[in-house]
């Protein structure tokens, strides 16, 4: 099933279809700041289902996607000083902070090998208004199989995961179609220092212009 999701009537639109799909475990698909993302609910379950339509190996991360930085620190995540800086200067937007904390709370299935997990607070107003009435983050990855290129609308993503759409595993919000966008900056802030795990729409130079030596 494809809903639209183009303004913020259509989000709220959206909320209790979105609520009753996630809680069935199945899978969500959502226009970001960046590309398509494929999502779920943040538990071991839909995760596990995630990874499976994918196709990527489970024991790979999954980002978090949330709606404030005070849904994050509800998750026990953690903001170090240069991670609350860098929250100040550029969230919401495309800036994606790995975080240390969430035991617990969160599945460690969406742990990276640092031993943080990213999250970013993001500034697709739809998708931050559904996080917002849903009442809790979305998972996200890009929607695409490993090593292909992402879809820019929401056929395209229909398309590659026909199958499942088709099932009625997997819900489609129809963004329309997105820019040819980078993707989102990556920060490590599990360490006394933060470095950039993955270049993206946010340089360096920027970092370090809005935050100073708090930037990596």
């Amino acid at each position: 099933m494809i809903l639209p999701f183009r303004t913020q009537d259509d989000a709220m639109a959206a909320v209790e279809p979105v609520k009753r799909h996630l809680a069935a475990g199945n899978l969500l698909a959502y226009p970001t700041e960046t590309v398509y993302g494929l999502g779920s609910a943040p538990t071991r379950e839909a995760l596990a289902a995630l990874s499976l339509l994918k196709g990527r190996p489970p024991r790979k991360p999954f980002l978090l996607l949330v709606s404030s930085r005070l849904m994050a620190e509800d998750y026990g995540l953690v903001l170090n000083a240069s991670a609350r800086a860098m929250a100040d200067a550029f969230w919401p937007g495309p800036l994606t902070l790995v975080l240390p904390g969430g035991e617990g709370k969160l599945p460690d299935q969406l742990r990276g090998g640092e031993g943080g997990i990213a999250v970013r607070h993001t500034s697709e107003r739809q998708v931050a208004t559904l996080i917002r009435h849903l009442g809790h983050a979305l998972t996200s990855t890009s929607a695409n199989r490993p090593g292909q290129p992402t879809s820019p609308g929401a056929d395209g993503v229909a398309a590659v995961f026909h199958d499942a759409e088709q099932a009625g595993t997997l819900l489609i919000l129809d963004g329309g179609v997105l820019g040819n966008v980078p993707p989102s900056t990556l920060v490590d802030c599990t360490g006394p220092m933060p470095r950039i795990i993955r270049d993206g729409a946010i340089p360096r130079p920027e970092l370090r212009r809005m935050v100073g030596r708090l930037a990596p």
